[in-house]
């Protein structure tokens, strides 16, 4: 197993998340055709890490890139978009590939992306290698966002989370959870988490999704997710953290009522939309109590952000909602 990457708590701050001191890693420019990379999926693969990368080109064309890194900061993106051959089904049409999710499963490394297919819907691929994909049928109908697989069955069967949508910038969102037994025919669709009401918690009180693959704890299934706020500057994102229960996660156990990290930094604030902080990706030992958060940056440039796992859960239960 890679060691994550890490940097310590810095002296001054006494933050359950910090931001890493040379964000942000991936800058937008990071290959020729690039106007922006961000909102993008990271996995320990072989001895270093592999990644899939939201890579919006010049035209502001949506894709996604294989990336490949010994240290997880270090990335190496290849400069032509990911090709993919046919899956599970011969219908791999896609007018646009954007926010990918990596998740490995049982013997292989299962992708997640909003697919373009008559407007957003969940695609779904898979890989060995990161060098050869496979797409298989969309999850669900048009429209819908952010497709969060689990990482390991529950109950026999693949869970996803994902969040119904409209075909453009969505003024609502629910965090749903849907189930499947083959990775291609889903069902069982729950509700898992709605917006709060605007007094309770205004920083997500207009829609929430899930953000990086969920982390199995003690006290349940820990997920990040970010949580926007409609201000007369527009939708600001930020982070939180959910606890579901483990064997029936469309039960939220705990839920943060404040932020983990929202936008302050110039990065986070200043870019093609400001305001933004978008968690895709985040490795973690459950052995070192470590966690590293990958997030986009107003959707622009990908950054990261550490924090100690105990921490977070605590955090989680002390200030629930």
């Amino acid at each position: 197993m890679s060691t994550i990457p890490w940097q310590d708590r810095p002296a001054d701050s006494n933050e359950v998340i910090w931001r890493y001191s040379n964000n942000p890693i991936i800058d937008r420019y990071a290959i020729p055709s690039s106007n922006s990379i961000f909102n993008s999926a990271v996995v320990p693969f072989g001895d270093g890490f592999a990644g899939v990368f939201r890579c919006d080109n010049k035209a502001v064309q949506m894709n996604i890139f294989a990336g490949f890194s010994k240290n997880g900061i270090d990335w190496d993106i290849n400069h032509e978009p990911i090709v993919m051959q046919s899956g599970n089904t011969e219908m791999i049409e896609s007018a646009y590939k954007y926010d990918p999710r990596v998740v490995f499963i049982e013997d292989r490394y299962w992708i997640t992306w909003c697919n373009g297919y008559n407007g957003p819907t969940i695609g779904i691929g898979y890989t060995f290698d990161f060098k050869e994909f496979f797409q298989c049928e969309n999850a669900f109908l048009p429209f819908n966002r952010n497709g969060v697989l689990f990482p390991q069955k529950i109950n026999g069967k693949y869970a996803m989370l994902s969040r119904p949508s409209d075909n453009g910038h969505t003024p609502f969102g629910d965090i749903w959870i849907s189930y499947s037994p083959d990775m291609k025919y889903w069902g069982e669709h729950r509700c898992v988490m709605k917006p709060t009401p605007f007094e309770d918690s205004a920083w997500q009180c207009t829609k929430v999704g899930a953000g990086p693959i969920p982390i199995l704890t003690d006290e349940g299934w820990l997920m990040l997710y970010h949580g926007v706020i409609n201000t007369c500057n527009g939708f600001r994102y930020a982070m939180g953290a959910a606890i579901l229960d483990e064997n029936a996660p469309d039960q939220v156990k705990y839920r943060t009522q404040p932020y983990l990290l929202g936008p302050a930094e110039i990065y986070e604030q200043v870019g093609d939309v400001g305001n933004v902080v978008f968690p895709c990706a985040a490795l973690h030992s459950i052995e070192e109590d470590k966690l590293a958060v990958y997030y986009g940056a107003a959707d622009t440039v990908v950054a990261m952000a550490f924090g100690k796992l105990s921490e977070v859960i605590q955090f989680t239960k002390d200030n629930s909602l």
